[in-house]
């Protein structure tokens, strides 16, 4: 969220003579935080953090939003910057929400590949049911081809999703032409195949010694 973004208590003093329809209480000011809203404040060298959390109203939100508001003072200078963080999820602590935030850039790595390599992006499906399924699906994937690269990366740093996909494309192949064959062949020959097929569109072709073939 913008860090000048307009953020409103709840009011929370109605008259009790008349019915009182009044939603939006005092603007937060960034400058003068209420104390009852900090959380936790620490130093990290010469920089001494606050954490505040509360919810409050966005005029562009129906509903009430989880927020936390992190404020930075370096002691030297007197400095002050802050950062505004939310959710709508209101059980969220400001720990947990701080730790999503971190995430950000990875989350969107997922989406990414996800989009890119697991149909996220192209899938034709209208149906509730159908579209939770197709989305759950490219997402599980992209969890899958991350614990698979973890694993391959040991042996080629820069084995990619691309690399893993046409891999199981070419085992595939391999698999399905050895059926048509009315023998196998010998171990030796089997896995030189194995590593020419399954090495064809790759990035990163495997090294013929490397066990990760």
């Amino acid at each position: 969220m913008r860090y000048d973004s307009a953020l409103y208590i709840p009011y929370e003093n109605p008259d009790p003579s008349r019915k009182c329809r009044r939603k939006y209480g005092d603007r937060i000011d960034y400058s003068f935080i209420p104390d009852k809203f900090l959380k936790k404040t620490e130093t990290v060298e010469n920089i001494r953090y606050y954490f505040y959390q509360t919810q409050l109203l966005h005029k562009e939100f129906s509903q009430a939003l989880n927020v936390v508001i992190i404020v930075r003072t370096n002691i030297v200078t007197s400095h002050r910057t802050h950062a505004v963080l939310f959710s709508t999820d209101l059980s969220l602590s400001y720990v947990h929400v701080i730790d999503y935030y971190s995430l950000r850039f990875q989350i969107e790595f997922n989406f990414r590949d996800a989009k890119q390599f697991f149909g996220l992006e192209d899938f034709m499906n209208v149906g509730k049911n159908a579209v939770t399924n197709a989305a759950n699906l490219a997402f599980f994937m992209v969890n899958i081809s991350q614990v698979l690269l973890s694993h391959f990366r040991k042996f080629n740093p820069d084995f990619s999703i691309t690399d893993l996909k046409a891999m199981f494309r070419g085992y595939k192949y391999v698999e399905e032409t050895i059926k048509l064959l009315p023998e196998k062949p010998d171990p030796v020959l089997l896995a030189n195949i194995f590593h020419r097929v399954t090495n064809l569109g790759r990035i990163h072709p495997a090294d013929p010694c490397s066990s990760s073939s």
